[in-house]
């Protein structure tokens, strides 16, 4: 059984410089055989070369041009069109059954939330294909400067992990920048890295929509930590030893540890 990490989070949180950083990680210092899978039709300037790439069956830029679409329309269509055309992706995963497979995911965050499209191309992973995943939700740790950002990201982290359902990290990136914000934090690193009393979070959000929205902000920060399942672990992907500490949790994961050992 293939085993591997399906990394996901909204534009801009690093998913491909993540993918090229853990591929080199797991194979010069853990010596695994791993093939990188593209799934974002729009990024065509990829720092890795895709074992599988999405471009082979469809692009954004093509799309958009022949069904004149806008960039949201057109990666629902991509998505949709990835799930009429699933042979050819569990075709294409087939030769990769000896490898540690990353999957680098599109950053619209509507198709790892609430669209069926995306949710079906990972059942498809997990029942057809028989790949062991685990889900890497990268959240841009500039989200910890300010209130309303992260307690945005941690509702969308909650939904993606309802809407997927599958063993899940969520990490804040670029953790190497993290002392850049402190001084617009208000708590302490842990605060965030626990979501802890979201509460006293959201009565911090400032701005002309703070005290209109201050009881949807309180509801949503209820709800968070009425299920209790979002947790961050901060990565910087140029640093070993963050990144070992992030593999050890995937492979407990996604099952690895117990299959196939370090």
């Amino acid at each position: 059984m293939p085993f591997g990490q399906l990394i996901m989070g909204p534009p801009g949180s690093g998913k491909t410089t993540y993918c090229k950083g853990m591929a080199e990680f797991l194979e010069t210092s853990l010596g695994r055989r791993v093939a990188v899978v593209n799934l974002d039709p729009a990024n065509d300037s990829l720092p890795y070369t895709p074992a599988v790439d999405i471009h082979e069956l469809v692009t954004l830029e093509q799309v958009m041009t022949q069904e004149h679409l806008g960039p949201n329309g057109g990666f629902v269509f991509c998505m949709e069109y990835l799930e009429s055309n699933l042979d050819w992706l569990q075709d294409q995963l087939s030769a990769l059954s000896e490898s540690y497979v990353l999957i680098d995911c599109p950053g619209q965050i509507e198709l790892f939330t609430v669209h069926p499209s995306f949710r079906a191309v990972v059942t498809h992973l997990l029942r057809k294909c028989e790949l062991s995943l685990a889900a890497v939700n990268l959240v841009d740790c500039l989200c910890v400067g300010q209130a309303h950002h992260f307690l945005s990201a941690v509702l969308v982290s909650l939904t993606a992990m309802l809407e997927l359902e599958l063993p899940h990290i969520n990490v804040l990136s670029k953790a190497d920048l993290l002392p850049l914000y402190q001084g617009s934090m208000d708590f302490d690193i842990e605060f965030y890295t626990e979501v802890q009393d979201l509460g006293q979070l959201a009565a911090r959000i400032r701005g002309p929509a703070g005290p209109r929205f201050a009881r949807l902000n309180a509801a949503i920060a209820e709800v968070v930590e009425d299920f209790g399942l979002v947790s961050f672990r901060p990565l910087c992907i140029s640093d070993s030893q963050s990144v070992a500490g992030l593999v050890e949790l995937l492979d407990q994961a996604n099952g690895y540890a117990m299959h196939c050992g370090p």
